[in-house]
C-alpha cells in the first residue's frame, strides 16, 4: 500500500508540473515562430517608453522579428507615411492624424488602444511658482508648448479655450518630448505635456494637473498600413499591442483605458 501511494503521488506531481509549464507558455497570438523580418513602427513621441518595452517583449516572443521604432510628432509621421516612407504600423496620438493616413488609402482598420491627458510640467523645484493653467499667461515666464498641428498642441489649444484664455508661448515644439526637454533643462519655466511624459521623466520635473484636462482626452489609434512591407508581422505586432501583456505596460506608464 505504501508503494502504491508513493507512485500515485509522483504521478500527481508530474501532472501538476506539466500543467504549470503549459500555462506559462505564451499564447499563439503572442508568439509565432514563422514570423521573420523587420517591422517598422511609426509611433507618437509620447509612446517612446511604452513601445520600447513592448518592442523588447514582442521580440522575446518572436526572435525572428526585428522591430524598428520611429518616434516623432504624429502629424510629421503621418505626412512621412503619405509621402511614401516605408512603414508597417502607425500608432498616433489622436484620430485626426490617423485620418490623414486613412484618407490617403494607406490604412483602413484602426483600433483605439490607450488614452492620455495633459498636465502642466515644471522643472524640479518649480522656480516659476506655477500653480495652474492661468500662470501660463504670465509674461515673465518662459513657456514651451507643442505646435498646434501636433496632437498635444491641438489638445492644449482646446484646454485653453475651455479655460477662456490663451498663453503666449516662447517656443512651439514639434513633439511632446521636445517640450519636456525644454522644461527639464530649465530652458522653460513651464510647459504642457501628457501625464505619461511627466511620469517617465521622474524627479527631473513636476506635474501639475488642471481641471480642463479632463475635457481634453486624447484617444490613440493604431493600424497596420495597407502597403506594409511585412504585413504578417505587422498584424502580429498590433495584436500584441492590444494584448493583456501590453496593457500592463501602458498601465504602468499612466495611460488610460479606452471607453
Amino acid at each position: 500500500m505504501r508503494r502504491t501511494a508513493t507512485v500515485a503521488l509522483v504521478a500527481t506531481t508530474v501532472f501538476v508540473l506539466a500543467g504549470c509549464a503549459s500555462s506559462a507558455e505564451p499564447s499563439p497570438a503572442q508568439s509565432d515562430p514563422a514570423l521573420t523580418g523587420t517591422v517598422t513602427v511609426f509611433a507618437a513621441a509620447s509612446l517612446t517608453e511604452s513601445f520600447s518595452e513592448i518592442e523588447k517583449q514582442f521580440e522575446e516572443r518572436n526572435p525572428g522579428v526585428d522591430v524598428v521604432l520611429n518616434f516623432g510628432g504624429s502629424s510629421t509621421l503621418a505626412e512621412q507615411i503619405v509621402q511614401g516612407a516605408p512603414a508597417d504600423v502607425f500608432g498616433a496620438a489622436n484620430p485626426q492624424t490617423m485620418k490623414t493616413v486613412v484618407d490617403a488609402s494607406l490604412a483602413t482598420e484602426q483600433t483605439i488602444f490607450v488614452t492620455n491627458t495633459l498636465e502642466i510640467v515644471v522643472p524640479a523645484g518649480n522656480p516659476g511658482g506655477v500653480t495652474g493653467l492661468a500662470d501660463l499667461a504670465r509674461p515673465e515666464l518662459a513657456i514651451a508648448l507643442c505646435a498646434q498641428e501636433v496632437p498635444c498642441g491641438a489638445a492644449t489649444e482646446q484646454a485653453f479655450a475651455a479655460a477662456g484664455f490663451s498663453a503666449a508661448p516662447d517656443t512651439l515644439e514639434q513633439d511632446v518630448k521636445a517640450v519636456l526637454t525644454k522644461v527639464r533643462l530649465g530652458e522653460a519655466d513651464a510647459g504642457i505635456v501628457y501625464r505619461t511624459d511627466v511620469k517617465a521623466a521622474g524627479g527631473d520635473v513636476v506635474g501639475i494637473p488642471f481641471d480642463e484636462a479632463a475635457d481634453v482626452v486624447n484617444d490613440y489609434p493604431i493600424s497596420t498600413l495597407t502597403d506594409a512591407p511585412n504585413p504578417r508581422a505587422a498584424r502580429a505586432f498590433v495584436e500584441f499591442v492590444l494584448s493583456d501583456a501590453a496593457r500592463s505596460v501602458f498601465d504602468e506608464a499612466g495611460f488610460g483605458v479606452p471607453q
